[in-house]
């Protein structure tokens, strides 16, 4: 949840308060709802006597207009209402209008930041007198739907830290929050109203109300600090427990640059190809090692520490672990079985994997072998070049490394996947999945900005 560490968010919109209230939330919601019906009241009326291919166009760029309305106003709200819409941005391109899901991704980076006299006063009721222990810069590094960042001194020893401050009253409202979207997509009727809904929002609730904890993350963030500490290839930030509670987070300052600066296209491809590879092997220790991964795969969460010496590599930065999922056996084991089954391009051995939920076990056998299918694209990057006659060969170098940005995946899985959820009345997956495809979103989104290539078997062969 940063930015490039060189350069504050000074260029954002900034807003006095927050509403937290249910009351004022709904309101906000209510009031936004009932502008975009008198925009579209006024929409069609003024469309009435244009032609056909005239009138699609201008409905077109009134529903951006109209999409980007809604991201700017959710994003005043900030809190789970934003978080919420960043998780429809990416599962609900198959349901939703793309001019929608489009605006919603703009959420991950690009909401208000919250004033100063704000912040600081949220500063001085968590920490008392200890503030005045404390230097800190009045413009944040990082924002984000929950909390914003900013950099700091400890006067006294001139250590360099970032206070990670929790937006007051986000807490609170999270119940509220998921019952307002609950109740709009109910409404709004854009997915079927099942169990499996229900048991994702609950997943939802729980992931947010640990997320708010920040004496939680502080315990996740110091696991990942020892388990790292002597791999050159990451840093993670220590926590400095001293001006930390259960709503703010002090941790050592970490630089790094963005992974979409130009910066860090400049450097030499092999140097980009060893900054995916370690992104993609940090993923998997994630799931198949340590049986719990950062969920969250907003581009902030990462920078990259740019080495001006050849003897030393160059560091991916890990930021935050606060969407943190921990998982159990009986999930590992079926993860076990797909990554063996993709690796090996193994249509037959993929269904077998495929046990353990009643997502998957109550599926007839055609509906089996099509997810099957699409499980083989979607593992497509971790498949042995060997034996995976179906990976296109614009997408492998001469040494059978997969080019990430020459995939096209993810435009293939979504018509592979368009196509599969026609042969069977749609159903959501597991929530657990819908997790770990989030964060598997996110990985192909990063590799491809870095236009990096990636091993499969050195990705995959520890854990066969």
């Amino acid at each position: 949840m940063a930015n490039d560490t060189s350069k504050p968010s000074n260029n954002k919109q900034s807003i006095d308060n927050l509403k937290t209230s249910g009351f004022e939330r709904r309101m906000s919601i209510a009031k936004t709802s009932l502008n975009i019906g008198r925009r579209w009241a006024g929409n069609s009326v003024s469309g009435m006597f244009l032609n056909k291919e005239a009138r699609t166009a201008r409905n077109q760029a009134f529903m951006e207009a109209q999409a980007n309305y809604v991201a700017e106003e959710l994003g005043k709200l900030k809190g789970s209402v934003v978080k919420i819409g960043q998780m429809l941005a990416i599962y609900g391109e198959h349901v939703l209008p793309p001019e929608i899901t489009s605006a919603l991704q703009t959420l991950n980076d690009d909401t208000a930041t919250l004033s100063w006299p704000t912040i600081e006063q949220t500063l001085r009721q968590l920490l008392g007198d200890r503030l005045s222990e404390l230097d800190v810069d009045t413009i944040p590094i990082g924002t984000a739907s929950l909390a914003q960042v900013h950099r700091a001194t400890v006067l006294a020893t001139g250590e360099q830290v970032v206070l990670k401050i929790q937006y007051p009253g986000v807490a609170d409202a999270i119940n509220s929050d998921l019952a307002l979207f609950k109740r709009l997509l109910k409404v709004s009727n854009i997915v079927p109203q099942t169990r499996s809904l229900d048991a994702w929002f609950e997943e939802i609730r729980d992931l947010l109300h640990h997320e708010v904890d920040y004496e939680a993350e502080a315990a996740t963030t110091e696991r990942f600090y020892e388990r790292l500490i002597d791999d050159p290839r990451y840093a993670v930030p220590k926590i400095n427990r001293a001006y930390s509670s259960k709503r703010l987070l002090c941790m050592s300052y970490e630089p790094g640059i963005s992974v979409v600066s130009e910066a860090l296209q400049l450097l030499p491809h092999e140097r980009r190809n060893a900054i995916g590879q370690s992104a993609i092997e940090i993923m998997m220790q994630e799931i198949f090692v340590w049986g719990e991964m950062q969920t969250d795969p907003n581009f902030g969460n990462y920078l990259v520490r740019v080495s001006d010496n050849d003897h030393e590599v160059d560091k991916l930065v890990l930021l935050d672990f606060g969407a943190i999922r921990q998982f159990d056996n009986t999930l590992l084991t079926i993860a076990h079985g797909l990554l063996k089954a993709g690796y090996r391009h193994d249509h037959q051995a993929m269904m077998q994997a495929m046990t353990g939920y009643d997502f998957f076990d109550t599926m007839s056998e055609k509906v089996c072998s099509d997810i099957a299918s699409l499980f083989l694209l979607a593992t497509e990057p971790f498949s042995d070049p060997a034996t995976n006659p179906d990976i296109p060969t614009e997408c492998l170098d001469e040494q059978n490394r997969y080019i990430w940005a020459n995939s096209k995946l993810h435009s293939r899985l979504s018509s592979a996947a368009t196509r599969a959820m026609q042969s069977f009345e749609f159903n959501l997956p597991p929530k657990e999945f819908m997790f770990i495809s989030r964060k598997f979103i996110g990985a192909y989104t990063l590799l491809t900005v870095l236009d990096a290539y990636t091993d499969s078997n050195k990705l995959v062969k520890p854990y066969l």
